[in-house]
């Protein structure tokens, strides 16, 4: 690859078959050319070649769209590196215009690190008083509410969670391998509750989980917004808080663990990011590794959702249908195009509403359809997004990650004091 064309030499391969616009979320609502993946490649190109100027709203608005879910890569007999692309085309377009006022404030409140722990602690305290589940819905604001209620924990009766006491796994073998627990923003922030069954699992599966100070957001958002810069200051730090031990780094968010896993392409000046995307792997995999251990009966007709991250950008697949194997009793119900985006893709759902929520609708019809008692996807975005979608429609539906069914399976089983 040449160093000056950067991301954009990743399109060279595209011969324009169009085996990629059916995998398109957003060329399947709009059926425009310039929606698909071959039409914004084209786009891309003519940005590169100074065709088209970075602000030109013929190239921004197709690009806008973009979710930047990577489903056309596994399609792509030429290999293309489309999301590259993407980012590269971003980053130019970044330059010139600056980002929604919204989205901005969004992605400052989010990840700045010491603005984001206060926020999220508001959140936490809304999420508390169950008004976000009162007023979840329709509409942005309905849909929003319904976005911080499904970061709530999940009981099996499909209730909210009390606090419990922090438990542990009853045994801990001598000699156990090291894991080192990456935290992020969004999921530290809302998701403490996936750490925690994150952290057991993993103990229960032989490992010695700790997580490293000073480490921070992974970037993800920042790339993906077309913020170079700031994604590579995020990874410097993340590379330094890791260190440089072969320990895996086990992360169970798939747009996180995606970007990690490219901070090698990140900070190509740096021989120590490469070791630690080398290291980084999705909690499902660490746990498919080890089995994982089966638990307790835990009846429950549970439908899998692959993030798009996980599965098109990682190509993780079987490892978490093998950690919903471990759960007695769960019965793994099929659904409609479930490999297709759900609409959230970060800041997406701010930028783009209508498009986002014309994503959404078909897998919120699709996911009815199939009537599980439960989804289980493995991404913050996903859970809130379908979780949001559910709810506005009226479904009882409860939304989990993978690793809270196997914790409450191991939860079943005794395995915890």
């Amino acid at each position: 690859m040449t160093p000056a064309r950067g991301g954009f030499a990743a399109l060279d391969a595209c011969v324009h078959c169009g085996f990629c616009l059916q995998s398109c979320p957003t060329f399947l609502v709009t059926g425009d050319e310039a929606d698909g993946p071959r039409g914004r490649i084209a786009l891309m190109r003519a940005l590169e070649q100074g065709v088209l100027a970075p602000g030109d709203p013929a190239l921004t608005t197709h690009l806008d769209r973009c979710l930047g879910c990577r489903g056309c890569e596994p399609v792509c007999p030429s290999g293309v590196g489309y999301g590259q692309g993407l980012e590269a085309a971003r980053t130019r377009i970044a330059a010139v215009r600056p980002l929604p006022r919204l989205a901005g404030l969004a992605l400052w409140a989010m990840t700045a690190p010491r603005i984001a722990p206060v926020v999220y602690a508001l959140a936490r305290a809304l999420r508390g008083t169950g008004i976000p589940r009162g007023l979840a819905g329709r509409g942005r604001f309905g849909f929003a509410m319904g976005m911080l209620e499904a970061t709530a924990p999940v009981r099996r009766s499909g209730g909210r969670a009390v606090r419990r006491p922090p438990e542990t796994p009853t045994a801990r073998p001598a000699g156990r391998p090291s894991a080192l627990l990456f935290r992020g923003c969004i999921m530290d922030g809302l998701f403490r509750h996936v750490h925690d069954a994150t952290t057991r699992t993993l103990e229960v599966n032989g490992y010695a989980v700790t997580s490293p100070a000073g480490q921070v957001c992974c970037g993800a958002l920042h790339a993906h917004a077309g913020l170079h810069a700031e994604a590579q200051v995020f990874a410097r730090r993340n590379v330094a808080a890791f260190g440089a031990s072969d320990g895996p780094i086990a992360v169970n968010s798939a747009g996180c663990g995606a970007l990690l896993k490219e901070y090698g392409r990140l900070l190509p000046d740096d021989p120590g990011a490469a070791r630690f995307a080398a290291r980084v792997r999705d909690v499902t995999e660490l746990l498919a590794d080890r089995g994982p251990a089966p638990g307790g009966p835990t009846p429950a007709r549970v439908a899998y959702d692959p993030p798009c991250h996980l599965l098109h950008a990682q190509h993780v697949d079987d490892p978490p249908r093998r950690v919903l194997a471990a759960v007695p009793g769960l019965t793994l119900v099929p659904v409609a195009d479930a490999e297709q985006c759900c609409g959230s893709a970060g800041l997406y759902s701010l930028t783009e509403p209508e498009m986002s929520r014309a994503v959404l609708d078909p897998k919120v019809a699709n996911l009815r359809a199939a009537a599980p008692e439960i989804v289980a996807t493995g991404n913050p975005g996903c859970l809130m997004q379908i979780g949001a979608g559910l709810r506005a429609v009226g479904s009882a539906t409860a939304v989990q990650h993978p690793v809270e069914l196997l914790d409450a399976a191991y939860r079943a089983a005794g395995r915890y004091a």
